[in-house]
Formats: structure tokens, sequence, C-alpha cells
């Protein structure tokens, strides 16, 4: 069992440190802000929740007792990374392109781009 469960947590291990160079090496080598934001949002992630996971197995399997610490890192780091990403790029969005310059959506327009402009036509309409 012990044999096992070293086999499974040096891969995780490794998969761990590969996705983690991955990721900063995306960091380094893409050219611009969104293409960077991809990389390491999703090879990072991967590698800390490998690494993670395999604490999670290596603790209670060689002596040590449960813990719910990697477990809950893991989970808010899933749920996290994506969120961050979105709002990263969302500001890079405001902040770099004007509304013309934004592919049309199918239906509508997009939401943050109004909700823009009605805040800078209120604040137009409290100016006056």
């Amino acid at each position: 069992m012990e044999l096992i469960a070293e086999i499974i947590v040096s891969a995780l291990l490794i998969a761990g440190g590969f996705f983690g160079l991955v990721g900063s090496l995306a960091l380094i080598r893409l050219p611009d802000l969104m293409s960077r934001l991809h990389g390491p949002g999703m090879a990072t992630t991967l590698g800390v929740g490998s690494v993670l996971i395999a604490a999670l197995i290596w603790f209670p399997v060689f002596g040590g007792g449960w813990s719910w610490h990697e477990l809950l890192i893991t989970i808010f780091l899933l749920a996290t990374a994506p969120i961050t990403g979105h709002f990263i790029a969302k500001a890079h969005l405001h902040l770099n392109r004007m509304k013309d310059q934004v592919p049309k959506p199918p239906k509508g327009d997009w939401a943050t781009f109004s909700a823009a402009e009605k805040s800078g036509a209120e604040k137009d309409n409290a100016a006056r």
C-alpha cells in the first residue's frame, strides 16, 4: 500500500512541477496580457492542485492524520482562479479598448460596456 501511495504522490508532484513550470514559462513568453492570463491561470492552478492532492494522500498514509486544509485550499483555488482571471480580463478590456473596437455580441450589448455608459450618463446628468 505504501509503495502505491509513493508512486501516486511522486507522479502528482512531478505533474505539479511540470504544470508550474509551463505556467511560469507562459507568463514570461506570451506577448500580451490576454494570452499571458490563460497560461498561468490554467497551468499553475493544476500544478498547485496536484501538489496539494499529493499532500492530501501522503500524510494519512505515512503516519500523519487527516487534514482538511489541503482539500479546502484546493477547492478554494479551483473556485477562485477562474473568477480572478475573468476580473483581470474585464479590467484589461475596459482600460485598453473602446466600445467600437470590441466585437458585437450575438444580441444586445456587452453588459459591462452598457453599465459603464449608464454610469457615465448618470455622471453627466449629475454634473448638469
